[in-house]
C-alpha cells in the first residue's frame, strides 16, 4: 500500500475548507505509487486526488506547480493543481507538503494499442512544442553528467563484461553530447505507460511529473520509445514506433542534430534506467518497503539498441 502517511476524514475535511471544491464525501488511499502518499477524494461536487510528498527536495515543488499550471493553461492533458480561494496551490497537511488535483479519467494501458500510441505521440509532440516557451528551470537530474558521476557506484555489483559496457557507453555519451546543441524545453522525464491515463483509446491525462525538468526534448522522446514501443525481449516494435513517432513528428519535427543523435539518445536513456535501478537495488534502497524494479530489463534494451540501432524515423502523420 503506497500510503505512507495515513489521513482520516476529519483531517481532509478541514483541509478542503480552504478550497472551493465542496464538502468531503469519501476518502480512499491509492495503492499505486512508490514515493508519495496518494488519496482519492470525493466531494459533493467533484472527484479529486490528494498527494502528500514524502521524498525529494521540497524546495523544487513550486517548479512542478508552475509547470503543470503552464501546461494546463495550454490545454495539454495534465492535472493542473487546484488552487485555493487565495490562489495558492501548495499547502501542508500532516506535516507534509500537499497538492490537490482534479481526478482525470481512465487507467494506464499495460499493452498499448496503436490508437493509444498515436494519442500519446500527438500529446507529447504538442507538449514539447509549447514547453519550449516555459520560463521555469530545473536541470535534468539524470543527464549525461549524472551518468558519469554515478555509474562508478554500481560497478562492483555487476559482471566484468557489464562494467566494461557501462564505462564504454558513458564515455561515448560524453563525447556525443558534450558539444551538441539540441532543442530544450520542459520535459516529463519519466513518461512510462503507467504515468498515463486512458479511457479506452482516449488519452485522459499525463500524470506524475515529479521527474519533470528542463532539458533535451529528445531525451523525453527516447524514454517514451524505450517503453511504449519496445517488446519484452528489448526489440523495438516497428508498428508502435512508427505510429507514435509519426504523430509526434506531425506536431514537432526533429532538427538535423536530433536526427543524428537519435540512436545514441535511445541508448543513453536505456542506460539511465539500468543505472538508476541498479542504484536502488544495491546502493540506495527505497525508504519504504517496496519491491524495486528489475534493472535487467533495461540492460537488455541497451544491448539491443547498441546491436540493432534505431529504426528509420517515419514520415509525420497527416
Amino acid at each position: 500500500m503506497a500510503v505512507f502517511t495515513p489521513l482520516d476524514d476529519a483531517q481532509v475535511a478541514a483541509f478542503l475548507e480552504r478550497y472551493d471544491v465542496g464538502s468531503l464525501v469519501s476518502l480512499a488511499g491509492v495503492p499505486a505509487g512508490t514515493e508519495n502518499s496518494t488519496f482519492f477524494v470525493t466531494t459533493d461536487r467533484r472527484e479529486l486526488v490528494l498527494t502528500l510528498f514524502e521524498q525529494g527536495d521540497k524546495a523544487e515543488l513550486p517548479f512542478f506547480v508552475s509547470l503543470l499550471d503552464f501546461l494546463d493553461d495550454h490545454r495539454l492533458p495534465v492535472p493542473g493543481p487546484v488552487h485555493d480561494r487565495e490562489g495558492i496551490a501548495l499547502h501542508s497537511l500532516a506535516g507534509k507538503p500537499a497538492l490537490l488535483f482534479p481526478r482525470l479519467p481512465g487507467a494506464y494501458p499495460k499493452h498499448p494499442n496503436l490508437n493509444q500510441c498515436q494519442a500519446l505521440g500527438d500529446a507529447l509532440g504538442r507538449m514539447h512544442r509549447v514547453s519550449q516557451h516555459f520560463t521555469g528551470h530545473r536541470p535534468n537530474p539524470r543527464d549525461v553528467y549524472w551518468l558519469q558521476a554515478m555509474h562508478t557506484q554500481v560497478l562492483s555489483y555487476i559482471s566484468s563484461d557489464d562494467q566494461m559496457l557501462m564505462k564504454d557507453e558513458v564515455d561515448r555519451y560524453q563525447e556525443a553530447f558534450s558539444d551538441a546543441v539540441l532543442p530544450q524545453g520542459a520535459i516529463h522525464g519519466d513518461l512510462f505507460r503507467d504515468n498515463t491515463l486512458y479511457d479506452g483509446d482516449q488519452l485522459g491525462g499525463l500524470i506524475d511529473f515529479y521527474n519533470g525538468c528542463t532539458g533535451d526534448l529528445l531525451f523525453d522522446l527516447a524514454i517514451v520509445i524505450n517503453d511504449w514501443a519496445t517488446d519484452a525481449d528489448g526489440r523495438i516494435n516497428a508498428e508502435r514506433h512508427d505510429v507514435l513517432l509519426g504523430a509526434y513528428l506531425a506536431q514537432r519535427p526533429l532538427t538535423p542534430a536530433e536526427r543524428e543523435l537519435w540512436p545514441t539518445m535511445l541508448c543513453m536513456t536505456a542506460l539511465r534506467y539500468w543505472l538508476s535501478r541498479l542504484l536502488v537495488v544495491y546502493v540506495d534502497p527505497p525508504a519504504h518497503d517496496l519491491t524495486p524494479h528489475d534493472p535487467e530489463h533495461f540492460r537488455i534494451i541497451l544491448k539491443r539498441r547498441i546491436a540493432e540501432g534505431a529504426l528509420p524515423l517515419p514520415e509525420p502523420a497527416a
